[in-house]
């Protein structure tokens, strides 16, 4: 199984999912209806928040309602977990993105990540965009990671998890086709005359997901058909296989691309 790698993440921040506060925010979520029970008695939707977070510049709070046309900010060692229609959100620590409204007040139609990361999981719908600083993703059903690097000016990080997205950067286009995990680098300046460059899979877990798509009652692709084998990628440019690891960066193989026996962590994380 592919192994996966921390980069400038912690342990703590991939492993959310085994906190009591979320297993208990989600089996409630889930008992209680999901979204729409939550939309039509006026709950909040989010399933879990530690840490501070604002919403559009005031304090979030756990029973506060995330609408689309927000923004979102998060502060130092937080995480943030929410749905919107059926699309779910986990924000790690010190990022801020905005949720851009759709044709209806529970479709998200942008989710704009200025710094910072977030996993998500999409249902299907009209085509959607992941907007970067150096990267745009058209999206429809799937699950993604994104991630943007303030100190690497911005570049940002993309991992198609599974599903079909159509990436863009600049003049550089391509359509990835994923079934476990393909992830590309959106570059500030061209390497090799591209914009979009292969990725090794960094800073986040097949689990993450798996909790994510639960929460909108759905699956990832991996547990649908049972397989946890990248077939490499399917574009209308290059093709991207399964690149190497990152130089520097620590395996994880607690909760990453297969768990070891037991479940239990085997890798250092850095």
């Amino acid at each position: 199984m592919t192994q996966h790698f921390l980069q400038g993440r912690t342990e703590q921040e991939v492993l959310w999912f085994r906190r009591r506060s979320f297993l208990q925010g989600a089996a409630a979520w889930t008992a209680l209806g999901g979204f729409g029970a939550a939309q039509a008695q006026q709950r909040t939707n989010v399933v879990e928040l530690q840490g501070d977070a604002t919403l559009n510049g005031q304090t979030l709070r756990r029973d506060t309602v995330i609408q689309t046309g927000d923004r979102v900010e998060t502060g130092p060692g937080s995480n943030l977990v929410f749905v919107i229609g059926n699309s779910s959100f986990q924000v790690r620590q010190n990022s801020r993105l905005t949720v851009e409204r759709g044709q209806t007040l529970s479709t998200v139609s942008v989710l704009r990540l200025l710094t910072g990361a977030v996993a998500s999981v999409w249902g299907k719908g009209t085509s959607r965009q992941i907007i970067t600083p150096t990267l745009t993703a058209g999206i429809r059903g799937t699950g993604v990671y994104t991630e943007v690097f303030p100190d690497q000016e911005l570049r940002s990080y993309f991992c198609n998890c599974y599903g079909v997205v159509d990436l863009a950067a600049g003049r550089d286009q391509t359509r990835s086709q994923s079934e476990y995990h393909q992830s590309f680098w959106g570059e500030v300046n061209p390497k090799d005359g591209k914009l979009i460059t292969a990725a090794p899979p960094i800073n986040h877990t097949d689990e993450e997901l798996e909790n994510l798509a639960k929460l909108v009652d759905q699956q990832t692709a991996w547990q649908i058909t049972g397989r946890k084998a990248q077939k490499g990628a399917s574009s209308s440019g290059d093709g991207y296989g399964t690149p190497a690891a990152a130089a520097g960066a620590a395996p994880a193989s607690g909760g990453g691309y297969g768990s070891s026996a037991g479940g239990a962590p085997t890798g250092s994380y850095r």
